[in-house]
């Protein structure tokens, strides 16, 4: 059974929550702050964490970094904050996912099933290469093979495409790619991602124009789905 750890300070939304989880099954825990948050996390080792940034002892942000002090555990920021900076600071600090209040509690359940499946899916040593139904990576020997031939990349894109395949099922900020690959004067320089990853869909998805492997996040960043899926964005438009 799937443990999730909720911490949110609004008893009422709190509530809600783990009755509606608890309903379907899952193994909830609750904490209304960040120390406690901290605490139960450690003790109950949950299989994935809801965390609402606006905590009152702490700011969110500084219960992601304690946590990935020693652990991988999926992070789902569920958070009033929109801003992209936002957004983006969670997501460079080690958050997975991000959701804004108001949410659909539909999909709140769906992100929380893919971050369990990722958690089931991923070992907790260093990746190093993955196999997919259309094409395999090699990390240690830097080689790509699709359809039994090996894909020519460029320095760039192979870049790119170690950073997202390192962490599968991880939503990586396009700040952190930008910045990895490019250096920090080019943070901004979102054009510059789009039109790698476009030239990266199109030597590896079998249809570039609804990728199910380097999937967008608008505005937020990119993920790497090892297993497929679609793209939440509705194609490949950046």
């Amino acid at each position: 059974m799937t443990r999730v750890l909720v911490v949110e300070d609004d008893a009422q939304l709190a509530r809600a929550l783990v009755i509606n989880l608890r309903a379907r099954t899952y193994e909830v825990d609750a904490a209304p702050d960040g120390a406690t948050a901290l605490r139960l996390a450690a003790e109950r080792r949950p299989d994935v964490v809801v965390l609402d940034l606006g905590l009152p002892d702490m700011d969110g942000i500084d219960v992601i970094a304690g946590l990935r002090g020693w652990s991988r555990v999926p992070i789902l920021v569920l958070s009033a904050r929109s801003a992209s900076e936002e957004k983006v600071h969670a997501l460079d600090a080690g958050a997975d996912d991000y959701m804004t209040k108001p949410f659909s509690m539909d999909e709140l359940l769906a992100r929380l099933r893919a971050a369990a499946r990722r958690r089931e899916a991923v070992p907790e040593t260093e990746v190093t290469g993955v196999a997919t139904e259309d094409f395999t990576v090699d990390l240690v020997a830097r080689r790509v093979r699709r359809g039994g031939r090996d894909v020519r990349l460029t320095p760039t894109e192979w870049h790119l495409l170690d950073i997202l395949v390192r962490s599968p099922g991880r939503l990586i900020a396009q700040r952190h790619l930008l910045e990895e690959v490019w250096g920090a004067g080019y943070r901004g320089n979102t054009n510059y991602l789009r039109v790698y990853m476009a030239q990266l869909r199109r030597k590896l998805e079998p249809d570039p124009s609804r990728p199910r492997y380097l999937i967008t996040e608008a505005g937020m960043g990119y993920r790497f789905e090892p297993s497929g899926g679609p793209d939440p964005a509705g194609g490949a438009r950046g």
